[in-house]
Order: structure tokens, then C-alpha cells, then sequence
């Protein structure tokens, strides 16, 4: 005959094994917020995948949501394109590291969650930052300098000659 506190036991065992099946898909998130933003403001941002698919097309200041993962196994990497008239293009990752509650899997959630459920949904991985404050440098090619040009007599343009003025004999 079989105890009813062996029982018990063995029911909540298998209760808390169904629910922690995947440690970091319980504590984490499979898509982080970020904040992005520019100095100077209202610069146009372009976020493309680690396929060069662009997934977001807007301009700073802007929030949205990156997902962690990119396939089974595949932590998602980004790249933000800040672009603003008179001001050099800027390119700047987003990386997703190994989230430390995908270990609970060894404790609490077993191979399910390690080999499965964490990799499939990507929760897994982590944002490595919440913002992204960029400064952009003003362009220099769109500053044009002033130059002094000699010419001589014979190259300057017709429409010119009406504006000549002699100086000396």
C-alpha cells in the first residue's frame, strides 16, 4: 500500500516540475524595451537584424521592443543607422548575452526547459543595454571652405567680363 504522504509528495514534485519546465522563460522575457535616442534629436534610425532585415524605420528619441532570440540556439544581434542632414552616418550594435536564469534550468526546470523551451522563445538571452545615447558628429564634407582661385586673363568666363574692373597699365 502506498503512503498518501509518499503520494502527496510525488504530486507536488510533478506540479512544480511542470511549472518551472524552463527557468528563463518564467523570470525572463523573450523581447526587451530600448530606448534610443540621438544628440542632436530627430535623427532618422534604421534597426536591421543580423540578416540585414530591416525591422524598424523611425527617429530618435524612440522606444520599442527587440526580440531576444533569432531562431533555436540563435541570440538576436542588431544594428541601429542613425542618419541626420549635415551629420556623418553612425552604426551601432545591439548585442544579447546569455541571460544567468537559464542555469536554473540545471536546478529547477531540467532538460526541457534547458534544451528546449528557453531556446525556442529565445529567453535565454538578455538585452546587454536599455539605452543607446548617441552623439553625432557633424559632417565635415557638407562644410564647404572658402578658397581663393586665380585665373588667368584668358580663363575667365565670359559672363564674368562685364564685372572686370582694370587695375593698373
Amino acid at each position: 500500500m502506498i503512503k498518501k504522504s509518499y503520494l502527496k509528495m510525488m504530486a507536488i514534485f510533478m506540479a512544480s516540475t511542470f511549472l518551472f519546465s524552463s527557468c528563463a522563460s518564467i523570470v525572463s522575457k523573450s523581447s526587451y524595451p530600448i530606448s534610443i535616442n540621438s544628440a542632436p534629436s530627430e535623427a532618422k534610425i534604421v534597426i536591421k537584424d543580423k540578416k540585414g532585415i530591416e525591422i524598424f524605420s523611425g527617429q530618435t528619441p524612440a522606444t520599442l521592443k527587440l526580440k531576444a532570440g533569432s531562431g533555436f540556439f540563435g541570440k538576436a544581434r542588431y544594428q541601429v543607422t542613425f542618419t541626420k542632414n549635415g551629420y556623418d552616418t553612425k552604426t551601432v550594435p545591439v548585442e544579447f548575452k546569455l541571460d544567468g536564469w537559464y542555469f536554473g534550468n540545471i536546478l529547477l526546470g531540467g532538460l526541457i526547459g534547458m534544451l528546449i523551451v528557453d531556446p525556442a522563445t529565445g529567453a535565454m538571452y538578455k538585452l546587454e543595454t536599455e539605452f543607446l545615447n548617441e552623439t553625432l558628429v557633424q559632417s565635415t564634407a557638407s562644410v564647404q571652405k572658402e578658397e581663393l582661385k586665380v585665373y588667368a586673363i584668358n580663363e575667365i568666363p565670359t559672363e564674368w567680363n562685364n564685372h572686370l574692373v582694370k587695375v593698373s597699365n
